[in-house]
């Protein structure tokens, strides 16, 4: 086996790690499920030739989200220059998750309907900072890197990120408000 075909197996499989992460980033960006797994490939194609060049210091994650993004910029721009075509996701979205056998039946399901309250509530915020919660809480990545990958100072992630997270919140009170009232009328029923 060559040095480089071992290099090249070594760098691919660093990558597929960031999968998850790339869907998940493609889903904010695009929310829909079947244009979110063709930018994830359209990203793969376009960075699995170029890894045997990267430098060893490279962040690779960094570097997956910004070919993603500029992919997704990419198809925006033809977009709007191209013919327009509606498409519609027949599909729920749903997805079946393992059952921890650990947790009280209970905790699951309000766990769950934390989870469900949490993305609801990111789904309701504009793009940027959809994108901004997504790549600092749910990816990780650090200021500088989402600052690169976004094309904007650290200065203005920070503010933007601050900006998500009390939008974010907002949303999410009104969702808590709104569900301990409804407790209360149900308890109010059952006393009649």
């Amino acid at each position: 086996m060559s040095c480089e075909y071992y290099d090249l197996v070594q760098a691919n499989t660093t990558s597929i790690e960031h999968i998850h992460g790339l869907y998940s980033y493609a889903m904010v960006l695009t929310r829909n499920h079947a244009e979110a797994e063709d930018l994830v490939q359209e990203t793969y194609v376009r960075a699995i030739p170029a890894m045997a060049k990267l430098r060893d210091e490279s962040n690779i994650k960094a570097w997956l989200f910004k070919i993603l993004r500029n992919v997704w910029l990419n198809q925006l721009r033809k977009r709007r220059t191209g013919p327009q075509m509606v498409q519609t996701d027949m599909e729920d979205g749903s997805t079946v998750d393992i059952v921890d056998t650990g947790k009280d039946s209970y905790d699951i399901y309000v766990s769950r309907m934390e989870e469900k309250q949490v993305r609801a509530a990111i789904e309701k915020l504009p793009t940027e900072f959809r994108e901004i919660i997504l790549l600092r809480e749910f990816e990780n990545l650090s200021y500088h890197d989402i600052a690169s990958l976004l094309d904007c100072p650290a200065g203005t992630v920070m503010s933007r990120l601050a900006r998500a997270r009390s939008r974010l919140r907002v949303l999410l009170s009104s969702i808590v408000t709104r569900s301990e009232s409804c407790r209360g009328e149900v308890r109010n029923e059952g006393l009649r």
